[in-house]
Formats: structure tokens, C-alpha cells, sequence
């Protein structure tokens, strides 16, 4: 087996400690790690393996030697660093934006395209949380009729904006059963009992950045330009998981029992589909689990070739972490 050398960009940030703990989960072959980070979080200590890393600041030189570099730097840090270290020799998993809509860059779901990812010039780009959660379930319906359109609604929790976001949300909790007005920090707006508009910013079409990336990536990933996506991507007081409300038009018809059959043997899909219990995919029960949940699958009476189904996963895990650790084990197998 192959031994690697890792070097995990944004080791302290709640992606960042996602990834080494799947990376120690699935034995992934380490055998030098470094755990790099900005200036506020240098000298930090991180526990992997039983054993303590420093963290240190990242630079240009951060990566002579490294094999592998697992992103969840900002996008202005991985624009900066990630070609220093395809320089330096290693190659570039990237969870941020920076990257994803680069043609030369493979923007990859395993479970979808993994052959993409042979085709990198020493970086390939995660796509995005909701992009993930929303395709995996969805890339084996297409197989069944390729799907001609897609309309989705999120629901996302507080882990999609990070470590700090999610101990905003817990804070804000306990002062409003106390009965004290919440401070609002992380967040534009209260996230204790409420939802609000995804805090991206507005493009001049309307479209927050999260709900463009949807879009965007969902063509990119299934090499297809001509399905039509249009998103509503909506923050919501959960700790960790997002869900969404998907309605296909596909080619033809997919029956609900085709549907089922199809996700219940679909590689990183769970389906949880009891209509007799009214049990569906919950963040809750999403929490800690590789698969994307998928049920409350039905017909779409109002298109033509329509179905309507839920999801539920989580985002630190195969919206973020694991996602990349699986292209990172194409890369380096066994």
C-alpha cells in the first residue's frame, strides 16, 4: 500500500477536523501529516492518531514534499496556496469555491464521476454541500431517464458556515429559553427559531451565490448543459445535516417503484421511505452517516414525467470531508 503524505489546509476549522477523522476512520494510508492553518490558529495543537500535531501557518512553502493536499481553506486562501502546491509536487483537493467552475479542473462526485478525476492537472475541486447532497441520490433516477429539469428547496443547517456558526446557533438557543435577546454574530439574522434567505450574496439575476453553484455545478457534474436547475436555498436552526425538496421532469416516466428500487441499491444513498410510519429523511437521523437519506418519493401530478422526493445528509460528511477522502482513495488506492 501506498503511503501518502498529507497536508490538511484549514486543519482546525470544523471541515478540517471532519477530514482527519475520517481519514483515521477509513485507515487512509498516512504516514506524514501537516495540519496548516491561518495566523490565528497557528500553534494550536490537533490530536490525530493518538498522537499531537502543531498546527503552523500556512505559506507558499508549506508543501515541499506533500503528496496530497486536502483543502477547507476560504477560497481566497485556496486560490493562493493551491498552485504553490501542485508546484511543490502534491495534489490539490479543494472544497471551496475557488476552483469548481474551472474547466480545467474536474469537479468530482465519486459516486457519479469518478473517472474525472484521472483527468486533473494537479487539482481537482469538492463541489458544493447541497450540490453533493442533492446528486447523489438523484445520479441514479437519471440513469433510469435522463432528468430534464430539477426545482429544489434547502433546508440547511448551521454546520454549512462552520464551527462558529453551529456554537452561534446553541448560544442564541439557550438565550431565548432564558429569555434574553440573542446575539447575532456569525449569521446576518437570529437562527434560533427561524430560517432566513441563505446568508450568499444576491447576483443581479436574483440568485443567491449558493443557489448559482447548484445550478452550475449540477451540469458540470453530469456533463450535461442542457438540464435546467432552478434552486431555493434556505438556512434553518439545525445543527448539522441539510435537507432538500427535490422535484424532477425526466425524459419519461420513472415509476415510485422504480425510484426505490433504484436508490435502495445506489452506492452512498440510504432510502428511508415509510409512508405507512410518515417516516422520511430527517438531519437527525442524517447526523454522522456517510449515505445521503432519500424517501417520500411520489409522483409529480403537476408536470408531465415528474417525481418528487425528499433528502437528507450531512454536510460536514459527505457534503464536505468524506467526499473529498474518496477522491483522495481513487488517488491513491489500496
Amino acid at each position: 500500500m501506498k503511503q501518502v503524505k498529507v497536508a490538511i489546509l484549514g486543519a482546525s476549522g470544523a471541515v478540517g477536523q471532519e477530514l482527519l477523522s475520517i481519514l483515521a476512520e477509513r485507515n487512509f494510508p498516512v504516514s506524514e501529516l501537516k495540519v496548516l492553518g491561518s495566523t490565528r490558529s497557528a500553534g494550536k495543537k490537533i490530536r490525530f492518531r493518538n498522537k499531537d500535531y502543531k498546527v503552523e501557518q500556512a505559506k507558499p512553502d508549506s508543501f515541499a514534499g506533500m503528496d496530497l493536499v486536502l483543502s477547507s481553506a476560504g477560497g481566497s486562501v485556496s486560490r493562493e496556496l493551491a498552485p504553490h502546491a501542485v508546484k511543490a509536487g502534491a495534489v490539490v483537493v479543494d472544497n471551496t469555491s475557488a476552483f469548481r467552475m474551472d474547466p480545467e479542473v474536474p469537479l468530482v462526485i465519486p459516486e457519479i464521476n469518478a473517472e474525472d478525476i484521472h483527468k486533473h492537472k494537479g487539482i481537482i475541486a469538492n463541489p458544493n454541500c447541497s450540490t453533493i447532497i442533492m446528486l447523489v441520490p438523484l445520479f441514479p433516477l437519471h440513469r433510469l431517464a435522463r432528468i430534464r429539469r430539477i426545482v429544489v428547496a434547502t433546508y440547511q443547517s448551521a454546520s454549512g458556515a462552520g464551527a462558529r456558526a453551529m456554537q452561534e446557533l446553541q448560544a442564541q438557543s439557550k438565550q431565548v429559553l432564558d429569555g434574553k435577546k440573542p446575539t447575532v454574530e456569525v449569521f446576518p439574522h437570529q437562527i434560533a427559531f427561524n430560517l432566513f434567505s441563505h446568508n450568499s450574496a444576491i447576483g443581479k439575476e436574483g440568485f443567491c451565490e449558493e443557489e448559482t453553484k447548484m445550478m452550475n455545478e449540477t451540469r458540470k457534474i453530469f456533463h450535461d448543459q442542457s438540464i435546467r436547475v432552478v434552486a431555493t436555498t434556505v438556512r434553518v436552526p439545525v445543527f448539522r445535516a441539510h435537507s432538500e425538496a427535490l422535484f424532477v421532469e425526466f425524459e419519461h416516466d420513472v415509476s415510485v417503484a422504480a425510484a426505490r428500487e433504484a436508490l435502495s441499491q445506489a452506492p452512498g444513498v440510504s432510502l428511508v421511505d415509510e409512508p405507512e410510519r410518515n417516516y422520511f429523511p430527517m438531519p437527525l437521523d442524517a447526523s454522522g452517516k456517510d449515505d445521503v437519506l432519500a424517501g417520500r418519493i411520489r409522483i409529480d401530478p403537476s408536470i408531465e414525467h415528474g417525481l418528487a422526493l425528499f433528502v437528507s445528509g450531512d454536510q460536514l460528511r459527505k457534503g464536505a470531508a468524506l467526499n473529498a477522502v474518496q477522491i483522495a482513495e481513487v488517488l491513491f488506492p489500496a
